[in-house]
């Protein structure tokens, strides 16, 4: 079953190549969306796909690379919409 997941990651998660190593964590996952660093210094994800694939995006992303420290991360589950297309970097 195809889903749809928002993710904020708060912590130390800028200038440690968490957007780099989140893009490489999708696409081994084969989920669609993107991710982007955001001005209060959190990254924000959006990705669609099979459920199981993300909620294994969703625990990564409670880690993150070993250079983050996370300390928080706000997810909510969407409706699938298929209009997102390969996984990207998205910048403001």
């Amino acid at each position: 079953m195809k889903s749809r997941l928002h993710a904020l990651v708060r912590g130390d998660v800028q200038g440690v190549f968490f957007r780099a190593h989140t893009l490489e964590e999708a696409i081994r996952l084969d989920l669609s969306g993107w991710v982007m660093n955001t001005q209060d210094g959190s990254v924000e994800v959006e990705a669609e796909g099979e459920k199981p694939a993300l909620e294994k995006l969703l625990a990564w992303l409670r880690h993150g690379p070993p250079s983050a420290h996370v300390e928080k991360v706000e997810s909510e589950w969407k409706d699938f919409a298929g209009d997102l297309s390969g996984f990207r970097i998205r910048y403001w």
